[in-house]
């Protein structure tokens, strides 16, 4: 038993080696699939239709303005993503009287000797970090810290999501989902044509690429919208995808406030942000939760 459970300790050891090697590549992974599709979008199909006239000029006008446009948000989103911490914890952290109440066992040891709580309170400890951890806090074992309201570790943006860029994780998402379902529907035609018995105009080469886009553009889509539906539903629930699966059994949820603040509290209060990778300086000045140290709870709840 023993040794099932150091074998196992070790196959997770090396696959989370394994997630931090892939690094720069799946960045690279991403930018050769919007490489592809831009190829195959704007230099094969759309960009030399243009020059064509009429009605046929009109649209491809349309496809390549939405496309360049979703193409921004969705590369600001992403790498805002990549390179904006998700939030560790501040070193000397000590929790307020009234944080993780009853969220889990009390711990008692000398790393606790000189933390002034309320005798009732839960204290949360990271005996990896050898630090308290803040209220929603979990440690990421591939990027081998604490994550401030971690959600999950992400190998497609090759970094944790947490509170500091979950906004941004799921514009990411909002956005690759237009621009596929977009490149899906405009290569659609194309897709048909190579099953039609006529000629298809295009070198071997790009007609590949063409075919290769559709492909790589619907599966995303699909996928994504996946993930999409379940983002939101957390969203709304003011809960993350750890927490979803910790509370599977508990009917009430502390940090549930309606799905009005709840989406406040991911996305912010100030409405000419809500669709873009950033938060307003008030924000950011008004809101605790969005620096994922601090979060409201219910009133009843916290009666109780």
């Amino acid at each position: 038993m023993h040794r099932s459970g150091a074998t196992m300790a070790w196959n997770v050891f090396k696959f989370c080696t394994a997630l931090r090697g892939l690094g720069s590549i799946m960045i690279l992974l991403v930018l050769g699939v919007v490489g592809v599709t831009y190829y195959a979008v704007v230099l094969t199909n759309y960009g030399p239709a243009l020059s064509a006239g009429g009605l046929d000029s009109l649209v491809a006008l349309l496809v390549l303005i939405l496309f360049h446009s979703l193409l921004v948000m969705l590369l600001w989103s992403y790498f805002s993503v990549v390179f904006t911490d998700p939030g560790s914890v501040p070193p000397n952290w000590r929790p307020t009287i009234d944080e993780e109440r009853g969220e889990a066992d009390p711990l008692v040891g000398t790393e606790f000797s000189n933390v002034q709580t309320d005798p009732n309170q839960r204290i949360r400890y990271c005996r990896k970090c050898n630090q308290l951890k803040p209220p929603r806090c979990h440690h990421c074992s591939v990027c081998g810290r604490c994550v401030l309201k971690m959600d999950h570790h992400c190998v497609w943006v090759v970094n944790c999501v947490g509170a500091l860029n979950y906004k941004y994780f799921l514009l990411f998402l909002f956005y690759t989902f237009l621009e596929t379902t977009l490149v899906t529907a405009s290569l659609l035609p194309h897709f048909i044509a190579f099953f039609s018995d006529g000629e298809i105009p295009g070198t071997p080469g790009s007609l590949a690429t063409t075919f290769l886009a559709f492909v790589l553009n619907l599966a995303f889509a699909l996928s994504v919208l996946g993930f999409l539906i379940m983002h939101i539903s957390l969203v709304a629930a003011n809960t993350t995808t750890i927490e979803a699966y910790e509370k599977k059994t508990t009917p009430k949820w502390r940090y549930d406030l309606g799905r009005r603040k709840n989406f406040e509290q991911v996305f912010g209060m100030d409405k000419k942000y809500w669709f873009i990778p950033a938060y307003s300086d008030e924000d950011i000045r008004k809101m605790p939760a969005l620096q994922g140290l601090d979060y409201p709870s219910k009133p009843d709840f916290d009666s109780q």
